[in-house]
């Protein structure tokens, strides 16, 4: 507790810590969403697109990644919900296509252009996420706050239409909803959120920070709203005791936080067969 007290003292660990819950709670929120859609693999072939965005951004030394790295996941991500309708290539192939190519194609970048002498530090850092979450600006704690609040005050106000849409969507075009809208503003939102987490979990390792608190939560509970409210709450959790474990214990944050989030699902899943 000691040490713990004593790094709380540094301003990267607080921003860390704040940047780190943000983005864990995002996640669990329309993390119910795409595993209820069979979706859930969205955010796997989101976060690789944006490791091949990261890649030409590093090449081109633009200062701001994010300033390219996020336009080009949310085109991404109209582009697989687009494409993924048409009957000849499905949803999943898509996914899957997008997803290697953009891996191999940023991937095949840093070799070509290498912008320092440690190329397998920087890739690895890249898709299992590094100590960047611990090296934040105050700019970029609050660019994150920002669009986490953006984040939850579209979740809220359009929940009711997110219920609808992840349910049934059929009924809910019948009575009026424009799913096609819904739909887009759940890419586009997803999108962003795939950006926030890559300097926390790294490209490879986004979807557990987005499926697991769902799936705990749904070992507990049945309805829609109980299931969003437990996954953000457990979610939360996971990322909070992932970054302390990490700082203390000197190990890598996305692996680490991702670890907690399997443990919790274990005893969630637990909790559920004792409950049945």
């Amino acid at each position: 507790m000691d040490k713990l007290i004593m790094y709380l003292q540094y301003p990267f660990v607080r921003y860390a810590i704040i940047v780190g819950v943000l983005i864990a709670l995002c996640s669990s929120l329309l993390g119910v969403t795409l595993v209820l859609k069979r979706f859930s693999f969205i955010g796997d072939g989101l976060s690789h697109v944006a490791f091949g965005a990261m890649a030409i951004a590093t090449v081109l030394k633009v200062s701001n990644d994010m300033l390219l790295v996020l336009p080009i996941t949310i085109l991404c991500a109209i582009l697989l919900l687009r494409t993924g309708r048409n009957t000849r290539i499905k949803g999943d192939a898509v996914i899957a296509m997008i997803s290697v190519g953009a891996l191999a194609f940023g991937y095949l970048l840093m070799n070509l252009f290498p912008t320092s002498s440690n190329l397998t530090g920087d890739v690895c850092s890249t898709l299992f996420g590094s100590t960047s979450i611990l090296t934040l600006k105050p700019s970029e704690v609050w660019l994150c706050a920002v669009l986490s609040v953006i984040v939850i005050t579209i979740f809220i106000l359009f929940y009711h239409r997110i219920f609808s849409v992840t349910f049934d969507e059929n009924f809910a075009l019948a009575t009026g909803t424009r799913v096609d809208i819904y739909n887009l503003m759940i890419a586009v939102v997803i999108a962003v959120i795939i950006v926030l987490a890559m300097n926390l979990v790294g490209s490879l390792l986004i979807s557990a920070l987005v499926i697991f608190p769902a799936l705990s939560a749904m070992r507990l509970f049945q309805s829609f709203k109980k299931v969003t409210i437990c996954s953000a709450i457990l979610s939360v959790f996971g990322a909070l005791a992932g970054l302390i474990i990490s700082i203390l214990a000197d190990t890598p944050v996305g692996s680490t936080i991702v670890a907690c989030d399997v443990v919790i699902f274990g005893l969630c899943y637990l909790i559920g067969r004792v409950k049945k």
